[in-house]
């Protein structure tokens, strides 16, 4: 029998999986002659490691060993770094593997067959709803306010009998605005108790609203927070996927047992300790970002684009419809950008030439 007349197989994944929306990473941009080509789509560091991290990764020769499952090097560097105690930190492979290890304890489908339900924004990131159903947790989307803001009102009328899990996104992505201390402990106040509250903050390091919530200030009071960060994005790491979770005993013991085994591996743990080390430096690249994510935003502003404050490493243009026909121009140019449908662009901060080779394909569809 032929590879053509053999039958297909029977076998079928869960009926939830045909349900789950495609994660859609960025692309790189088209090749255009004359044209450098940059890819603006997926929120990534435009820079490189630091020398140091390089040439920490350079020397890290144990790839036949199994590195430390529970991190610990890296676990003592980042409490010593956030002020916390090292066994309040779990990482994961990337803060979106650290999310899944919160979900898989904490939502699911319980012995009677009713699902827990996760309530989150949305348009937020887009691997919630992928995470929350895969866990067998019912996706409780909340749209978000005009302005790209959580609609924090509506996320409390939301929470039911079955809600185990509301996530808040700070800075949200892809729409930019962060949420202040203010109103997250307002939201809490209002929580039950017995819910857990996650912080995504995987820009955290780019925010500059004295305002905005600081996760680790509440975790500490607050035994139902847990705080979601990353190394992909200010100390660009994002091959490498370094990302933790912080937050009390008795969340991180059920973290712990989810766990992937040695999902952060030896060479990415070395490196991350390492730039932890240098941490001066690497906030000095997020600042000179952060200016340059200034200069992209004044310069959208001038062109008369009303769009939502951000405090992460992108912008977000609210185009609707036109959402393809913008992300088409931008690759006619060696630019990719990341649309999403006919809700908006996403934009990330790169290199200058390429940002301003965005504000001139910008200034044509302004207005």
């Amino acid at each position: 029998m032929s590879s053509e007349e053999k039958p297909v197989p029977s076998l079928r994944p869960r009926p939830v999986v045909d349900r789950l929306p495609r994660y859609a990473a960025g692309k790189p941009a088209s090749a255009v002659d004359g044209l450098d080509a940059f890819k603006l789509a997926s929120n990534e560091n435009p820079l490189p490691p630091l020398p140091e991290v390089l040439a920490a990764i350079a020397e890290q020769a144990a790839i036949n060993r199994y590195p430390d499952s529970l991190a610990t090097p890296l676990r003592e560097k980042l409490g010593e770094y956030l002020g916390v105690p090292a066994d309040d930190v779990v990482t994961g492979a990337g803060s979106l593997g650290a999310l899944v290890q919160i979900l898989s304890a904490f939502a699911g489908q319980n012995d009677d067959g009713r699902p827990d339900e996760v309530i989150y924004a949305w348009r937020s990131f887009e691997a919630y709803p992928i995470c929350v159903q895969t866990t067998g947790a019912a996706p409780v989307p909340v749209p978000v306010l005009g302005d790209g803001r959580h609609d924090l009102d509506a996320m409390i009328a939301a929470i039911t009998d079955q809600t185990k899990v509301i996530i808040l996104c700070t800075p949200n992505n892809p729409t930019g605005p962060a949420l202040t201390r203010a109103e997250v402990e307002g939201f809490l106040a209002r929580v039950p108790s017995h819910i857990l509250l996650v912080l995504d903050e995987a820009y955290t390091e780019f925010v500059r609203d004295p305002e905005t919530v600081n996760g680790i200030d509440l975790y500490r009071n607050y035994p139902n927070v847990v705080v979601l960060r990353t190394l992909s994005k200010a100390h660009g790491l994002a091959n490498l996927r370094v990302g933790y979770s912080v937050s009390q005993p008795h969340i991180t013991e059920s973290l712990r047992l989810v766990a992937t085994p040695f999902a952060v591996s030896t060479l990415a743990q070395d490196a991350a300790v390492v730039s932890l080390e240098n941490i001066d430096k690497v906030l000095a690249r997020v600042e000179e970002l952060v200016q340059e994510r200034n200069r992209v935003v004044a310069a959208l502003k001038e062109q008369g684009w009303d769009f939502p404050e951000t405090q992460g490493n992108f912008v977000w243009l609210p185009l609707g419809e036109r959402s393809p026909e913008f992300a088409a121009a931008a690759d006619s140019q060696a630019l990719s950008v990341r649309a999403f449908g006919t809700e908006g662009v996403r934009v990330s901060i790169g290199e200058v030439e390429a940002n301003t080779r965005f504000l001139e394909i910008a200034k044509e569809f302004a207005g």
